[in-house]
């Protein structure tokens, strides 16, 4: 019997390619090559800010290919902020933790899972509490605008789960 996590069972034709291809195309590919076609049109002295997500610093079981596309973002917001330096365009990532949107409903159309998995994320969490949107819209245009001194970096709004 083959040991190890979900990752390391070997599984035929179960759609995990569709599900590592999917991830990698809405998480890495669509901002890759949006910023790729959207720099020429950025002023000198413009802002890129990526959202990353927690999952690219933490080992969370079953994310590994959300986690790797929001890594790979990552790595991506760096050597972007390399390659567009001559032109003063400032890349930044914001990187969140749990949200309290409706995600967790759709992903959990059971009411009761659904509080479950709140609950868990809230608990496991320094702030005993997730985020709310406008804490990462306000992190987000901190970089875009505030933070002219700072590129390449990434800021966790997490409320402490990457770094505690």
């Amino acid at each position: 019997m083959p040991q190890g996590g979900p990752l390391l069972r070997e599984r035929a034709n179960d759609g995990r390619f569709a599900i590592y291809d999917e991830m990698f195309n809405l998480n890495a590919k669509g901002a890759f090559f949006s910023v790729q076609k959207l720099a020429p049109l950025i002023n000198r002295g413009g802002s890129v800010v990526l959202t990353t997500s927690v999952a690219n610093v933490k080992g969370m079981p079953g994310l590994a290919a959300y986690g790797a596309a929001k890594a790979a973002l990552r790595s991506f917001a760096r050597v972007l902020a390399a390659e567009l330096l001559p032109r003063e365009i400032r890349v930044n990532a914001v990187t969140p933790g749990p949200i309290d949107t409706p995600i967790i409903d759709k992903a959990f159309p059971a009411k009761d899972v659904a509080a479950q998995v709140t609950e868990q994320m809230r608990d496991l969490n320094p702030m005993k509490r997730l985020s709310r949107p406008e804490e990462i819209a306000k992190a987000a245009l901190f970089l875009a605008f505030d933070a002219t001194y700072t590129t390449g970096a990434e800021l966790p709004v997490d409320g402490g789960w990457s770094q505690l």
